[in-house]
């Protein structure tokens, strides 16, 4: 609540530099998420109209494809860019990143791929309108899922 009271607090009219650079130290977090969400998804819908319709792969198998591509590019990009997540040798790394692809997983199937599976396949939605609703689904999701349970912030 403090930091959306902040935001009321600005000039928006005669926004400053300084003004920015606080928006930004204050809300990092999200706005780098948003960021390379923004990219992560661009990754996702430039690599399924590449399996889609360039190789004529089928619709569902070309979104689990283009899911896949966009979940390396946005654990590379959460770890270092978003949470800052520093981890101390193999095994912890390969526990974040299990539990970072686990809850993508968990996104995936129920957004990704099985919510575009049911507006494509059954309920018979445009997939490029399609993509677009299960897209968004999945960056709300994936933040809970990476803000609470992979990357939180460890006790000292």
């Amino acid at each position: 609540m403090e930091k959306l009271k902040k935001l009321k607090e600005v000039d928006w009219k005669h926004l400053k530099w300084k003004d920015i650079k606080d928006i930004y130290t204050e809300f990092k977090e999200i706005i780098n998420y948003l960021f390379f969400g923004v990219l992560a998804t661009g990754v996702n819908f430039i690599s399924y109209f590449i399996f889609a319709r360039v190789f004529h792969i089928d619709e569902v198998i070309s979104s689990a494809l283009s899911w896949l591509c966009s979940v390396i590019f946005a654990y590379t990009t959460n770890k270092i860019f978003v949470f800052d997540s520093k981890t101390k040798g193999k095994k912890e790394l390969l526990k974040e990143c299990a539990s970072f692809f686990t809850a993508r997983i968990l996104s995936g199937i129920l957004c990704d791929v099985g919510t575009f599976a049911l507006m494509v396949k059954v309920l018979h939605i445009n997939d490029v309108i399609s993509k677009i609703v299960t897209q968004v689904m999945v960056v709300i999701v994936n933040y809970v899922f990476s803000k609470f349970f992979v990357f939180k912030k460890k006790e000292k």
